[in-house]
């Protein structure tokens, strides 16, 4: 019934500024509106809602990421602006000097956190 229709993603942020700039200024996403409800971007035609919560307990795993066509630009850009990349001490998983995991079938991921501490990631898919 959904699969032809544009879905919305939505974060949730306890600090409404602090979120607006990261969104904004740090990852370039376009400023679309803000209201009492939501701070709204836009990434790719996609809609993203940044939505002020009360209380927030970050999940363990990503609740937003992006698809990119080079894993290392996408990292070494975002790390220029200051976006800190998550080291995982698994031994299943080694990352490379940026911090990208390659995971067995050649799919490349980063994470990193917003201000909230809601895991993100970017990830090149194997082709």
């Amino acid at each position: 019934m959904l699969a032809n229709s544009k879905p919305i993603i939505l974060v949730p942020t306890t600090d409404r500024e602090k979120a607006r700039l990261f969104y904004e200024d740090v990852l370039g996403l376009e400023f679309k509106s803000e209201d009492d409800f939501a701070i709204v971007f836009a990434s790719a035609g996609i809609m993203i809602r940044v939505t002020p919560v009360r209380e927030l307990t970050p999940h363990e795993f990503a609740i937003l990421g992006w698809e990119v066509s080079d894993i290392a630009a996408a990292v070494r850009g975002l790390s220029e602006r200051g976006v800190e990349f998550e080291r995982y001490d698994f031994p299943w998983m080694t990352q490379d000097d940026l911090g990208v995991w390659t995971a067995p079938d050649g799919t490349q991921v980063a994470w990193f956190k917003d201000p909230d501490g809601n895991l993100l990631s970017v990830t090149r898919h194997a082709v």
